[in-house]
């Protein structure tokens, strides 16, 4: 066996599994005000961007052949509510960084998440009625907040809420309004993981939510789960199924692009960034090295496509060893 590792072309050859710049998708967060960027604390090097220089984001992503950017908004208390009012209009945070960056970097595909606890009071998912989500009113909402990104040029609309029925009231909206063109990524396996903390900051809700989302999202000790979750969102009209959080859910994934054969993305979360990045700070392990392995992971495991806060990194590097 070591006869096909021992030189740098050989082991090149032979290998399975490549990663390049078109696996890559860039979540951008983004901020009020004009010429703005604030750091993410938690999350080292990551930074939020005020729609003119998220455009200016969108263009590097372009040049570094980064294919698609999804979009996250950071949401002001003052904004939110209880019945997210601000998710289902046309002139929010998101439709206008959609709008700017449309308008100016036209080939670039934009991502956009659709779930309310980006402006909800509560932090939550969905709407909740006497301290329970209403799945039904909530898909209600979810539809319009759709819609309004569908209008603002969005080209993938991406639930990431974990309401049941979601996807196929979607699906429908979006033909009856004329955007049959617009692709749904559905967060088909969302579990209700400990990584996502250092986004939730990031956006706005970490201190604002109330208990936790078991009721709605999966149960990390569940597969088989994962395996009805995706065939339900497939029925419903899902073009592409996301499994979130990444590294530590690879076996769904593997199980997932073997039973399914669709596109399947992996989100490595904020939590698996910032671990790695503080790590890094500390001199205990190779940044570099470590990113580009997690990233090969996912492909490894059946990945078409990875959200990752190191993709303009990555992208950098990837140009240089190509």
């Amino acid at each position: 066996m070591r006869r096909n590792r021992r030189a740098d072309w050989s082991r090149r050859l032979v290998r399975e599994t490549s990663l390049q710049t078109s696996d890559l998708i860039w979540p951008l967060f983004v901020i009020e005000g004009h010429g703005e960027r604030s750091p993410v604390a938690a999350m080292p090097g990551v930074e939020r961007f005020s729609v003119d220089l998220a455009v200016e984001a969108a263009e590097d992503a372009v040049e570094l052949g980064i294919p698609a950017i999804a979009i996250f908004p950071f949401t002001d208390a003052s904004l939110r509510d209880k019945d997210a009012s601000q998710a289902t209009e046309p002139g929010n945070l998101v439709c206008r960084a959609v709008r700017a960056i449309k308008t100016r970097v036209p080939e670039i595909g934009v991502i956009c998440d659709v779930a309310l606890d980006l402006y909800t009071s509560h932090g939550h998912d969905g709407i909740l009625i006497g301290g329970e989500i209403d799945n039904d009113r909530s898909v209600e909402v979810l539809v319009q907040q759709a819609l309004v990104q569908a209008e603002a040029g969005c080209d993938v609309i991406a639930p990431s809420d974990m309401m049941d029925g979601r996807i196929g009231a979607i699906r429908a909206a979006l033909e009856e309004s004329g955007f049959s063109h617009v692709q749904i990524l559905a967060y088909a396996a969302k579990y209700a993981s400990a990584f996502y903390g250092p986004f939730r900051d990031a956006v706005g809700s970490g201190a604002m939510l109330r208990g936790d989302k078991r009721t709605y999202q999966m149960d990390p000790a569940n597969g088989d789960e994962a395996m009805r979750e995706v065939a339900l969102d497939i029925a419903e009209g899902a073009d592409m199924v996301m499994v979130k959080p990444g590294l530590a859910y690879l076996d769904i994934v593997w199980r997932l692009k073997q039973e399914f054969r669709l596109p399947t993305f992996v989100y490595q979360t904020s939590g698996e960034y910032a671990m790695i990045a503080a790590a890094a700070e500390r001199g205990w392990i190779d940044r570099e090295r470590v990113m580009l392995e997690s990233l090969m992971a996912c492909k490894r495991a059946g990945a078409d496509a990875i959200f990752t806060y190191f993709a303009p990194e990555a992208a950098r590097l990837l140009q240089t060893k190509a």
